[in-house]
């Protein structure tokens, strides 16, 4: 066992944005242990300041290449819980067949493209074109749908443009409807083959046990509404989102940290999971089965696996949406409404975990103030507590193992490190 490690990671690979990994153990002593992330904030919540709530979801949507959906469907909650717009049943279902194509483009994107490699001793996805070729064409297939999806539903996924406060400008004809759903139903026959290829990979046997923190909502796999649940202190109204985030600051990161009733929290795929498994859909529930996965799981590197296992359920909620919107008579709804004062919050769940959006307008529905707080930054001590549980247990490996470990560990947390960088420190001199 060596005495002395250490692990200096710039720059990550195979993540969204930029991170690095210090590690370092003296006399079999860990000194130091840092997720440092270093990249530049994107200052929207100052861009927000001044522009009419009609702007809102469209620039924080370019937060995020990849979250860009999610953003905007944040948003457009929290500007209809300032103003007290409840959105029509149609609308509802138009924005969850939006959300099943950013589940889609973003878990595929994670599972198949940035996850899967390690797994088989590839330093990306592109030397799997030869070995595991179908394997590859199954993964584009899968990820073309979430674009699809999001093009017919609301004229494209990133960056989209048919959201809006109170109800979107475009309707999906019957035959766009029964082609979200054949191509769902398509999608599922595929997950059952990439089930095949999941099983046989070696994920690590790593446990800590942590706080998961989701949306709630009983009897319901809430992603789109519902209020906050933690697995060690319960529920509490979404608007209560700062009693548990607790944004602090660390010299070593751009991204602010978070943390409730312990000095980490978990949120995403596995934390969603752990609270909220009884309501997946029952071919997803047979899909967490098959590939090993229980509640409660405290394994961070299952993160992938019940991100595929959410595919499933999203999947089987996207076929459910688009027949009872076929059912309905569908029509471009009334966009107007009295526009007041006051602050509101919204909260859903994105790929990465829960992304919390909160403005402040005047009374002519100018924003006065927003914060945006990132599933990535709730995550990060998370990683980091995970380090440390780590290190220790696997010190008889080689260098290079350990840090293919931790850098596994962290793209197993699938982080979206652009979405989390909201601090810069300047030095006048």
């Amino acid at each position: 066992m060596p005495n002395d490690v250490k692990v200096n990671v710039h720059h990550i690979t195979r993540v969204e944005g930029h991170g690095n990994i210090k590690v370092d153990v003296k006399n079999g002593e860990l000194k130091e242990c840092k997720l440092e992330i270093v990249e530049a904030p994107r200052f929207i919540e100052a861009m927000l300041k001044g522009r009419p709530y009609s702007e809102a979801a469209l620039i924080t949507s370019r937060i995020c290449g990849i979250c860009s959906a999610g953003h905007q469907l944040a948003s457009l909650a929290t500007s209809e819980d300032v103003f007290g717009i409840k959105i029509s049943e149609q609308e509802k279902l138009l924005r969850k067949l939006l959300n099943v194509g950013e589940f889609f483009e973003s878990h595929v994107l994670h599972i198949y493209f940035l996850a899967v490699p390690d797994f088989v001793g590839a330093k990306s996805v592109l030397p799997l074109v030869s070995t595991h070729k179908d394997v590859v064409v199954q993964a584009l297939k899968l990820k073309k749908l979430g674009h699809y999806v999001g093009d017919v539903i609301a004229g494209r996924l990133i960056h989209s443009i048919s959201t809006n406060v109170k109800a979107m400008t475009k309707i999906p004809t019957d035959a766009i409807l029964e082609s979200i759903i054949e191509k769902l139903k398509d999608a599922k026959e595929e997950l059952k083959i990439g089930a095949q290829v999941l099983k046989k990979l070696n994920l690590p046997h790593f446990e800590r046990e942590t706080e998961y923190i989701s949306l709630y909502k009983p009897g319901e796999y809430a992603l789109l509404e519902g209020n906050l649940f933690s697995s060690d202190t319960g529920e509490t109204s979404y608007k209560n989102y700062r009693e548990l985030t607790n944004e602090y600051l660390v010299d070593h990161s751009t991204a602010k940290r978070a943390k409730h009733s312990r000095e980490s929290f978990m949120v995403g795929a596995l934390a969603r999971f752990n609270n909220n498994h009884e309501w997946l859909s029952d071919d997803a529930k047979a899909f967490a089965d098959e590939l090993g996965l229980k509640a409660p799981c405290y394994n961070p590197y299952m993160i992938t696996v019940a991100q595929f296992v959410e595919l499933v359920h999203i999947a089987d909620d996207g076929i459910a949406a688009a027949e009872k919107l076929l059912g309905m008579k569908r029509e471009l709804e009334d966009r107007s409404f009295p526009i007041v004062a006051g602050t509101g919050v919204g909260a859903i769940e994105v790929p990465r975990g829960i992304l919390y959006h909160e403005y402040t307008y005047d009374d002519k529905g100018i924003m006065k103030k927003a914060n945006c707080v990132i599933p990535t930054a709730q995550n990060l001590s998370n990683v980091e507590d995970d380090f440390r549980a780590l290190v220790p247990t696997i010190l008889d490996k080689s260098k290079e193992e350990i840090t293919l470990m931790l850098e596994m560990l962290v793209r197993a947390y699938d982080p979206c490190i652009s979405c989390s960088a909201h601090i810069l420190d300047v030095e006048f001199v």
